[in-house]
């Protein structure tokens, strides 16, 4: 086996292991990003309700 082929064939046994964390990653961003959402929602209730005087 070349140098070349042997790298290949590391290469290729690291790429399940690549796409595992950036799945990952994403939906870390993904709860992130809905965690936010929802402090979002829960800010904009507080200040309506601080608004009409509740």
């Amino acid at each position: 086996m070349t140098e070349q082929e042997h790298l290949m064939t590391r290469f290729a046994k690291l790429i399940p292991v690549f796409a595992l964390l950036a799945l990952a990653a994403c939906e870390t961003v993904k709860g992130a990003g809905r965690d936010l959402q929802t402090a979002g929602q829960v800010v904009s209730r507080e200040s309506a309700q601080v608004q009409s005087g509740m």
